[in-house]
C-alpha cells in the first residue's frame, strides 16, 4: 500500500472513531483521579492504545500469534486502568510482572551482555537474566506511562526512536522488515498530529503497549548487533527510565507509595512554571513544554548516534 494512502486511511479512521466515541462518551479520560485533570476538564477519548494495538496486530500476526496474545494482554491491563476496572496500581504491576516474565521466558528475551563485568557474571544464570530483562521492561513501560502527560510527548519521543532505528537499519542488519518500519513511522506521525490537536490521549493502554513493543524491538536489535554498545540502547530509552527512577526516589523520600500517581513529574513541573510565565491557552503551553523537553532529548539522541559502538562515549 502507498504510504500516502496508508496515512490518509489512518487519519480517516481516527477522525471517525473519535467523533463517535466523543458523542457516545466512551473511553473518556476522566475517571475520578486528580492527575487526569491536569490539562483541564475537557473529556478526551483514551483511544491511542486501541489504534496502536490494531496496527501492532496487523504487523506481528504473521510472525507469531503468541506475540499478538501478549500484546493484547499488555493492552488489556492498561485498558482496565483507563476504564477504572482495575484501579489498584499494585495489582496492575503484579499482572505486568507476570505476563512480561512469561513473555521473556517463552521467547528467551535477554539483555546480555551489558558490558558491566560483575552484572554479566550474574546474568550468566538464565533465571537471573530473565528477571533482569523483566525488570528493564517494567521500568520502561511504567516510566513511559509517567511521562505521558503532555500531548505529543510520548508519541514524538518514540517516533524519534523509530526514525533512528530506520536510519541505522539501512546500514546494518537489524532483523526488522524495513517496509513495516516505514509504516510504523507514518502511523506515529499521524497519531502525533491528532494527539497534538487534543483529539485523543494515549491512556495507560497506549503508553504500556508502545513502550513494550519498542523495548522488545530494541532488545532484538541489540541481540542482532552486539557490536553496538548496550548503552546506546539505554540512551534511546533514558527519559522514561530516568523519570521512573526519579519518581521512586522522590516518593520514598516523602514516604509515599512509588506506584501512586502524582503531579510532580518533570513535564508537569515545567508546564506549571511556563503557565505562570506566559499567558497562553493551556493547549499552547502544553505543546511548547513538549517541544522543550523533546528538543533536549533530540540533542541527547544526536550525540548518542555519533558513535553507537563506543560504550565509554555512550556513558559519557
Amino acid at each position: 500500500m502507498n504510504i500516502f494512502i496508508f496515512a490518509f486511511i489512518t487519519a480517516l479512521i481516527i477522525s471517525f472513531s473519535n467523533y463517535f466515541l466523543k458523542n457516545l462518551k466512551i473511553f473518556h479520560n476522566y475517571n475520578g483521579q486528580a492527575h487526569q485533570k491536569f490539562l483541564g476538564n475537557k473529556e478526551i477519548p483514551l483511544t491511542g492504545g486501541i489504534y496502536i494495538l490494531i496496527i501492532s496486530l496487523l504487523i506481528f500476526y504473521k510472525f507469531s500469534l503468541l506475540i499478538c496474545l501478549f500484546l493484547i494482554l499488555i493492552f488489556s491491563i492498561g485498558l482496565a486502568s483507563d476504564t477504572n476496572y482495575l484501579p489498584s496500581p499494585a495489582i496492575r504491576s503484579l499482572l505486568q510482572i507476570f505476563f512480561i516474565f512469561i513473555f521473556v521466558y517463552i521467547f528467551k528475551v535477554e539483555v546480555t551482555p551489558t558490558r558491566i563485568y560483575y552484572l554479566d557474571i550474574i546474568l550468566n544464570n538464565i533465571f537471573f537474566s530473565f528477571i533482569f530483562t523483566t525488570f528493564c521492561l517494567m521500568i520502561v513501560i511504567n516510566g513511559t506511562n509517567f511521562i505521558d502527560g503532555l500531548n505529543g510527548l510520548v508519541l514524538i519521543y518514540y517516533l524519534a526512536i523509530y526514525l533512528i532505528i530506520s536510519y541505522f537499519g539501512f546500514h546494518f542488519e537489524f532483523g526488522i522488515d524495513k517496509e513495516k518500519l516505514i509504516y510504523i513511522i507514518i502511523f506515529l506521525i499521524v497519531l502525533s498530529l491528532f494527539n497534538l490537536n487534543n483529539q485523543f490521549f494515549l491512556g495507560d493502554s497506549g503508553a504500556y503497549l508502545l513502550a513494550f513493543i519498542t523495548s522488545a524491538i530494541l532488545i532484538n536489535i541489540y541481540n542482532f548487533n552486539q557490536n553496538i554498545s548496550p548503552f546506546f540502547i539505554i540512551l534511546l530509552l533514558w527519559y522514561p527510565c530516568f523519570e521512573n527512577l526519579f519518581s521512586i526516589i522522590r516518593k520514598f523520600k516523602i514516604k509515599r507509595s512509588p506506584i501512586l500517581a502524582d503531579n510532580k513529574h518533570l513535564h508537569q513541573l515545567l508546564f506549571n512554571y511556563l503557565q505562570k510565565k506566559i499567558f497562553w491557552k493551556k493547549i499552547y503551553v502544553n505543546n511548547f513544554t513538549t517541544l522543550l523537553i523533546l528538543t533536549y532529548n533530540f540533542f541527547i539522541f544526536f550525540l548518542a548516534t555519533k558513535n553507537i559502538f563506543n560504550t565509554q562515549y555512550q556513558i559519557l
